[in-house]
């Protein structure tokens, strides 16, 4: 176990030390800092003393080495279009996208699983293929198209959920919730169902396609043969197989959630990280972009290194397979 661990970390820092040289090529190729700090009327006597203060007259090396540095300090420099830290605005930012992020996959796994199972379960019911063709919907329509449906809808038409904003928060030291406000809530829930739909759907026809191939299986024959009822079958032996795979797709979309968050926020102006990136892009506003990268890479790494040790716990033939290897 010890030995699993430290290959995924070694294998999370090679990751890592990767995304970290894209992000720094940005500096080296998209725009330049110093005429957006100083502007087109700069003399150059200006512009190289400022080349000179931000280490870009400095090696590649050397320059990338400062980068990785200061990145693993979680500095990544002052905003090209705010001049402020960019580790400040990923602070007051991150809350938001975290906040959609947990309520969207919340949604899309506590409906996606039981509506996987029934349909797995329910096959010729007319609920399952009402479900099952809803899934194809969920799968076909882009986030910004079902973002805009529900606005139009919900919004305007029927006035019942605001369309854009977070609604009242409340600063708890750092952090900002809208969790403990009503207007946080109503604001939530609109951005939350157009960001889990596409998980939603994908967890659905993951759930019932494992569903199906695991009710296939010798060993729940053999369970029935025992005399087992439906419900011991179905859930005490072929649903807890069944989620050995899902733990892995769900986990993995948890940081699909969160990195493309961005057409969402920006549909509904959620202030979130994937706005802020939007803005970014818009001024090339490389330092923001470049953290952004690192933060989601690093997002990506944690969570599935986390899906790979729950993975290990969950399934008993990885240990047998490990130990039988050591030995």
């Amino acid at each position: 176990m010890l030995a699993f661990i430290v290959r995924r970390l070694l294998q999370a820092v090679l990751v890592m030390l990767a995304v970290a040289f894209i992000a720094f090529l940005l500096f080296q190729y998209v725009g330049d800092p110093v005429s957006q700090m100083l502007g087109q009327d700069a003399t150059p006597e200006d512009r190289m003393r400022l080349r000179s203060e931000l280490g870009l007259d400095q090696p590649f090396f050397v320059q990338f080495a400062h980068f990785v540095a200061n990145a693993v300090q979680g500095d990544f420099g002052l905003s090209l279009r705010q001049g402020r830290a960019v580790s400040t605005l990923i602070a007051e930012r991150l809350p938001a996208t975290l906040e959609l992020a947990v309520a969207a996959a919340f949604i899309a796994i506590a409906v996606g699983i039981p509506a996987g199972v029934y349909t797995a379960l329910r096959r010729n019911s007319w609920l399952s293929q009402l479900l099952l063709a809803g899934s194809l919907i969920g799968v076909s329509l882009p986030t910004f198209l079902i973002g805009i449906l529900l606005i139009l809808v919900f919004a305007v038409q029927l006035g019942w959920l605001p369309s854009y904003g977070r609604g009242e928060v409340v600063q708890i030291g750092w952090w900002s919730t809208g969790l403990l406000t009503a207007a946080g809530w109503k604001h939530l829930i609109l951005p939350a169902i157009t960001l889990s739909l596409f998980q939603l759907t994908l967890i659905l026809r993951l759930v019932r396609a494992e569903m199906l191939e695991v009710l296939r299986t010798d060993y729940i024959k053999f369970a029935r043969a025992r005399g087992l009822t439906d419900r011991a079958v179905h859930f005490g032996h072929a649903l807890k197989n069944t989620l050995v795979p899902v733990i892995t797709i769900t986990g993995l979309q948890l940081g699909g959630i969160i990195a493309f968050a961005i057409v969402t926020e920006t549909v509904f102006q959620w202030p979130g990280m994937g706005l802020l990136f939007i803005q970014s892009v818009q001024f090339a506003d490389i330092p923001v972009m470049a953290a952004y990268l690192c933060l989601i890479a690093l997002i990506f790494v944690a969570i599935n290194l986390a899906v790979d040790l729950l993975y290990f716990a969950v399934d008993p033939r990885l240990r047998i397979e490990r130990s039988a290897a050591a030995h």
